[in-house]
């Protein structure tokens, strides 16, 4: 189809979504089960009831259609990407956070080459700068991480923490809940004791007591949190507890919040393979879910979205090596499965410390299977016993894809691949209203909803225009130079008469004559074009 037939179609569908006026809310959650594919609901639901714990996820009344996600260039998503257009409405390369791509020689819509590499405005920044609203995340991986990043940072490179960590501190959130007290630099402890966040490190029970107004993070873990099923209870919190207490003191909140949760660790479970770690994390989610539906429906002016961000691994309900599976029962599908206490990594982690003599009992005791010969030497043979790469546990020959091989022989489950997948996701909304978006939109359709039921007076991409400026621009004229001592943070310096500027990269604090003074929102510094990417008015300093 040519690319401006699929244009004209693209239009029209975003003209139907809008048909419709949608009212808008004085909050608004976010919820994003990263990496779920429709089957992992169906399995879900299936093993809460072989479990006896009812028949219904609590996403399931608030489902209203499909969302089709991708890239800008690509029909399969990553979550860096896909969970970008959510947040900006611009359609992104693999990689791409919040920022306009570059142009390509596949692009599936029109990308504007005059906004390469521009950031791209957020629903959050927008929820904190135009509404002077509160602002949160809740997550169970590191803060920088791809989707989390998605809603408060720019860059063109998802891997780069450098750059990505700082501009989220510095965003100035009211809520972070999450992991990667690793990742947090001096700079940013100091940022957090100059502006008055609390930081909470490691300690559930701190967290769940926090009573104060003040801005706050709470993280666990050197990188990302447990996998739920491999939680301590007592020492790291779950989701659900992380949501209820973000939604407790965001509410607090004069002119409401934005908030934004992710189950970041379906999708890993899904990469390597592991359905009963994929299924317990959804459940974990689907237990937030909960609370932000009960914390909605008691508001009153309150929004829910939730939906995933791509698909992952070709899991399926049913696998070619299971003869007649269509026969088999809710116990020979679920049973198994039910009794796998822990996940592939947290086995790997008990059987790298396990003599192999002791291998067959240990494996017993926590999954409920008998090695055979063949499959305890498999595991002693597993090259390096670790893989790294958390995308690659379940296709390289490591101790954990080994552990899952021997897992899901014992169950009938399927999968195609150990990466993402194209298929549309499941979309469900909460309005108090019933404003929801309905049947199958795209991705930039659903951050075109966010907009209008966060009432914003202009849109995402005016808002870019004003705080996302390029520094040859606003200085226009004026004498500037860009101090690289140190390359990973550059910054700008702007000399006029007895006024002097400097501008540090991916920060929100600039010193004006040596007084640090806040913009209010992040500066980005792109180095493939070196260039600062500041708010619009910043020339008015002098």
């Amino acid at each position: 189809m040519r690319k401006l037939t699929i244009l004209f179609y693209l239009l029209i569908a975003s003209a139907a979504l809008s048909a419709s006026e949608v009212k808008p809310v004085k909050n608004l959650i976010v919820m994003i089960p990263d990496g779920t594919s429709l089957s992992v609901y169906s399995a879900a639901r299936w093993f809460k009831l072989y479990n006896g714990m009812g028949e219904q996820l609590n996403v399931d009344p608030y489902i209203t259609g499909t969302v089709t996600t991708f890239s800008s260039n690509a029909p399969i998503g990553d979550s860096a990407p896909t969970g970008s257009t959510y947040a900006t409405g611009v359609l992104q390369q693999s990689g791409n956070v919040a920022i306009h791509p570059e142009v390509s020689d596949n692009d599936i819509f029109p990308v504007s080459a005059d906004r390469s590499l521009q950031p791209a405005a957020t629903i959050l920044e927008a929820s904190r700068i135009m509404k002077q609203k509160a602002v949160g995340l809740v997550v169970t991986c590191e803060f920088p991480h791809a989707t989390p990043a998605d809603f408060s940072a720019h860059h063109y490179k998802r891997s780069n923490y450098k750059a990505l960590a700082p501009q989220i501190a510095y965003q100035n959130l009211d809520v972070m809940f999450g992991g990667g007290n690793g990742i947090l630099t001096d700079n940013i402890k100091e940022h957090f004791a100059n502006n008055g966040t609390t930081l909470i490190s490691d300690d559930r029970q701190a967290l769940l007591d926090y009573n104060s107004t003040g801005k706050v993070w709470a993280l666990f873990g050197e990188k990302a949190l447990p996998y739920n099923i491999d939680r301590n209870p007592d020492k790291i919190p779950s989701i659900a507890e992380m949501t209820a207490k973000a939604l407790e003191l965001l509410s607090k909140k004069e002119n409401g919040f934005f908030l934004m949760v992710e189950g970041s660790q379906v999708d890993w479970a899904a990469h390597a393979n592991d359905a009963a770690t994929m299924i317990n994390e959804y459940l974990a989610f689907d237990e937030a879910v909960g609370k932000a539906i009960e914390f909605a429906k008691a508001d009153g002016n309150t929004a829910v979205v939730i939906v995933s961000d791509h698909g992952n691994s070709g899991f399926s309900i049913g696998s070619s090596r299971c003869s007649g599976y269509d026969r088999l029962s809710l116990e020979q599908i679920f049973g198994t499965v039910s009794g796998y206490k822990l996940s592939s990594n947290a086995l790997e982690s008990i059987l790298i410390e396990t003599p192999s003599d002791q291998f067959k009992s240990v494996f017993m005791e926590y999954t409920g299977i008998d090695l055979t010969d063949d499959e305890l030497e498999l595991l002693l043979s597993s090259k390096n016993y670790k893989e790294a790469d958390y995308t690659k546990v379940g296709t390289s020959n490591n101790l954990a894809h080994n552990i899952g091989n021997i897992l899901n022989e014992r169950t009938c489950f399927g999968f195609t691949t150990g990466g993402h997948t194209g298929e549309e996701v499941l979309l469900a909304a909460y309005h108090p209203e019933g404003d929801v978006p309905r049947g199958n939109i795209r991705n930039t359709e659903l951050n075109r909803y966010l907009q209008e039921v966060s009432g914003l007076e202009y849109s995402l991409e005016q808002l870019s225009d004003r705080i996302f400026v390029k520094h040859t621009e606003v200085f226009e004229g004026m004498s500037y130079s860009i101090n690289r001592d140190n390359p990973d943070f550059p910054v700008l310096k702007v000399k006029k008469g007895r006024t002097t500027l400097e501008i540090p990269a991916f920060s929100s604090v600039v010193k004006k004559n040596g007084k640090p003074l806040d913009l209010g929102s992040v500066v980005v510094y792109i180095d493939k074009n070196d260039t600062f990417y500041i708010p619009s008015n910043l020339n008015e300093m002098f």
